[in-house]
């Protein structure tokens, strides 16, 4: 406690390291375990420890999501930022893999690779099982274990010298797609804080969003998605692009939908960004910038295609994801509902509505992104800050939606917005979403109650945030005043300067 009363910054990072800890030793028990595990670490221990387990991860999760609010409120700097991400982070990383199974299809379709097998023509079930990647396949989902590779050539490439490095066995694999996202992590931080410096935003803040975001910890550093190495790629790519190197950044986005497709998004507004620094008259500046960053990203995608030898199968997988149904998905609720009602009215089958229904979602979205990046053109938005807009509404519209998606939008968001209705979305949304996964992987039954009170609650503190600060804030967005009058004494005088202060302009 502070001298005044209150918690200080680091009684918060020790409170977030607490549940992130909880986490860590409750997935021991009931995180998303292998069907085997040779070495014997990852096995389940009976129902009472499960039990345990549970009550250990979901406690912890909330403890986690409290910290990282209060914390948000308590105006860090961006050193003392970084070392609570370590503090949050590094519990989690010896942990089995949690709320979710994508990492054992990783490790497959890497040894799928190596094996010389096509990954966008079959899944990982055609592995033999005592061989590399055995065990992994055998833990992958059950509606995925048939499953074609929706991942780009580039992502699967790195799968592959992790399966090469560990043969397959299990743990040391794990852990290799783990280092991989950590360091994706690190570039997340890296750009985050350099791309909030571009556009006058706090860097403290960014990170908190951003990086420090418990949504990021369990899904990206506990659930090893790829999708924190999309984001890296895709916001470097970015960066480097407002700062002139346009060329290098359109070859990083290049990469960075060789990861996941949706990277693909951010070449519109990197050219926009280029068209705008484009000279020279009208019809020249627009074609640069529509044609420029994507005959970059083009020749990326063809050398890296060509390089991986996995052909390019992938461009035809990647309707894959949305042959399950995700609740999150609101044209995919919208269409199950309406062809389900058809079908009672009038005897129709409901599956051509639903994919008309998720068909126009993602049409819509398409619109949505046209006009934010007419904006762009026009100076009526900041480019970055609508990319995170347009990543935003293809979230939305998309007819799979899981939880960690919503990464996409927000890491662009917290570097580029200072308050409004979006950035306070995604951050009650943030803290909310953790609550759409069990730890095993699954979704719980009564995960959107939990969800939907998270969001009620994260709404109520917004608005009573709003009506004492006269101005619509976010916790890391706090104003200068605040952030003096509440910050430990260790960082008064950097909060007072204005330097790393959230919310300094």
């Amino acid at each position: 406690m502070g001298a005044t009363g209150t918690w200080t910054t680091g009684g918060f990072r020790r409170l977030g390291a607490a549940g992130s800890a909880a986490i860590a030793l409750g997935g021991w028990a009931v995180g998303t375990l292998p069907a085997h595990d040779p070495w014997g670490l990852w096995v389940d221990h009976g129902p009472a420890v499960r039990a345990a387990g549970y009550a250990l991860a979901y406690g912890g999760l909330t403890v986690l999501v409290v910290a990282w609010w209060l914390y948000g409120r308590a105006g860090a700097s961006v050193r003392d930022t970084l070392v609570t991400l370590g503090w949050w982070t590094a519990p989690l990383v010896l942990a089995p893999p949690l709320y979710s199974a994508d990492v054992y299809s990783y490790i497959a379709q890497g040894a799928m690779v190596l094996e010389g097998h096509d990954v966008y023509s079959v899944g990982p079930s055609v592995l033999d099982p005592d061989g590399p990647g055995g065990d992994a396949a055998a833990s992958v989902g059950g509606h995925w274990t048939g499953t074609p590779a929706p991942y780009g050539p580039f992502f699967l490439l790195l799968a592959r010298g992790v399966a090469w490095a560990t043969g397959g066995t299990l743990v040391p694999a794990v852990l290799g797609m783990r280092l991989i996202a950590l360091g994706a992590l690190v570039l997340v931080v890296w750009a985050l804080r350099n791309l909030a410096r571009e556009h006058g935003r706090s860097e403290s803040a960014a990170l908190w969003l951003g990086a420090l975001n418990p949504l990021l910890l369990i899904h990206v550093v506990g659930g090893v998605h790829n999708d924190g190495l999309m984001t890296g790629l895709m916001l470097a790519g970015v960066l480097l692009a407002l700062r002139g190197r346009w060329i290098t950044g359109s070859a990083l986005i290049g990469l960075a939908m060789m990861v996941k497709s949706p990277a693909a998004v951010a070449l519109l507004f990197v050219g926009v960004v280029v068209g705008r620094a484009a000279t020279g008259p009208v019809v020249r500046r627009v074609v640069k910038g529509l044609l420029a960053p994507g005959l970059v990203a083009a020749a990326v995608v063809v050398g890296v295609t060509f390089l991986g030898g996995t052909g390019f199968g992938w461009i035809g997988t990647q309707s894959v994801a949305g042959r399950i149904h995700t609740a999150l998905s609101l044209s995919s609720d919208l269409g199950l509902g309406l062809g389900e009602l058809l079908r009672l009215l009038a005897g129709t089958d409901p599956d051509p509505v639903k994919a008309a229904v998720q068909n126009l979602g993602l049409l819509i979205a398409l619109v949505l992104i046209a006009r934010l990046a007419w904006h762009a053109t026009t100076g009526r938005t900041e480019p970055v800050r609508a990319l995170g807009l347009a990543l935003l509404a293809l979230v939305a519209l998309s007819p799979m939606v899981q939880p960690w998606y919503l990464l996409w939008a927000t890491a662009v968001l917290a570097a580029t917005a200072s308050g409004g209705r979006a950035l306070g979305a995604v951050t009650v949304l943030s803290a909310a979403l953790v609550y759409e996964t069990q730890p095993s992987g699954s979704t719980p039954p009564y995960g959107f109650v939990l969800a939907a009170l998270v969001c009620a609650a994260g709404v109520l503190l917004l608005r009573r945030d709003r009506a004492g600060a006269g101005r619509g804030h976010v916790p890391g967005q706090r104003r200068p005043l605040e952030t003096a009058a509440n910050a430990p004494a260790e960082t008064v005088s950097e909060t007072a300067s204005g330097a790393d202060a959230p919310g300094a302009r």
